[in-house]
């Protein structure tokens, strides 16, 4: 590897989330020495970026331009996942600091498992189970609804909307696409649509867009009042961009039939507010409701994909 003049002296890098331990030979092979520290405060990493070319990091903190102001040697910061809502992009790019993320390396388990719990929820997998359990046995009230002949709708077509597109297509389904800011990325097996249309034609509505101001409380009233048709509703990337009480009502009126959520608007459940509370508490007892703790990009085989791809790109940036 032939390193930018940028980087003539060893690499050092500082990591300060739990990573899996395939990171570290991956880190060597590429010529970076790996500070490895997933037990420090948040308030010690400042001093500890000092003379420190890189920062992995997960979820641990937010990284801001307090965080950066000892970072004299900083030349990347690497999410260590998809969604890099945690750092405050407009800082590094003040500092020329460069900004990687593996989104490509949890796509596979993002579409799996929208997949999975979309079908858990036309056909009442997590009811039925429950009932059974307590040795309730009831057939015609859980007939469900099959997948294929629907319209699904993904809003968002990174590379997590166009992984649940793949593993649709088995299913023999309509796929519909829109991504208001690439909608260039839209291709077979998906059509691209306007948000309108998709709402105009749309059975199932998945999300898969990105934590932003623009996109923040995205699904709310209005939308979830746009749709022609009652929908099933799933979101895999993040609770802020749903407004949870405008998704209560919906579900409440019929609008939408059920949804599944991986992710929530607090998920610090022990700090929600009185708003938060009771949403959340029609959520947790509707029957018609699947709630995971954001888990859909979280899988064995995704936590070593994760390194492959960060490696990759750090090894990009660090070679002419």
């Amino acid at each position: 590897m032939t390193q930018n003049s940028e980087f003539s002296t060893p690499t050092k890098v500082l990591i300060i989330d739990e990573m899996h331990p395939s990171l570290f030979p991956m880190l060597e092979s590429i010529g970076i020495r790996a500070d490895y520290r997933p037990e420090i405060k948040p308030q010690e990493v400042c001093q500890a970026l000092q003379g420190v070319q890189g920062l992995i990091v997960r979820s641990k903190m937010r990284i801001t331009a307090q965080t950066l102001e000892l970072a004299e040697s900083l030349k990347f910061v690497a999410r260590a996942g998809a969604g890099v809502d945690n750092i405050d992009v407009a800082a590094l790019q003040a500092r020329g600091i460069a900004l990687l993320a593996a989104n490509e390396g949890n796509s596979q388990a993002v579409g799996e498992f929208a997949l999975g719990t979309l079908l858990g929820l036309m056909r009442n997998f997590v009811r039925a189970d429950k009932q059974v359990r307590n040795k309730v046995w009831l057939r015609e009230e859980n007939r469900g609804e099959e997948l294929g002949g629907q319209t699904v709708g993904i809003i968002g077509y990174g590379n997590m909307g166009q992984s649940f597109a793949r593993v649709l297509q088995g299913f023999n389904c309509r796929i519909l696409a829109y991504d208001r800011f690439a909608p260039e990325k839209i291709s077979a097996p998906a059509i691209s649509v306007s948000l309108e249309q998709l709402q105009a034609e749309a059975d199932v509505v998945s999300l898969h867009i990105p934590y932003i101001f623009e996109n923040l409380g995205f699904a709310g009233h209005d939308f979830f009042g746009s749709f022609s048709k009652p929908i099933w509703f799933l979101n895999t990337s993040r609770g802020d961009v749903v407004d949870q009480a405008a998704l209560v009502k919906h579900l409440e009126n019929g609008r939408v039939k059920g949804a599944a959520l991986d992710v929530l608007e607090n998920e610090k459940l022990a700090t929600l507010t009185e708003q938060q509370q009771t949403t959340f508490a029609y959520l947790a007892a509707a029957d018609n409701v699947i709630l995971t703790p954001h888990i859909a990009g979280w899988t064995h085989e995704s936590y070593v994909k994760i390194n492959e791809v960060l490696v990759h790109k750090i090894q990009q940036l660090l070679t002419l």
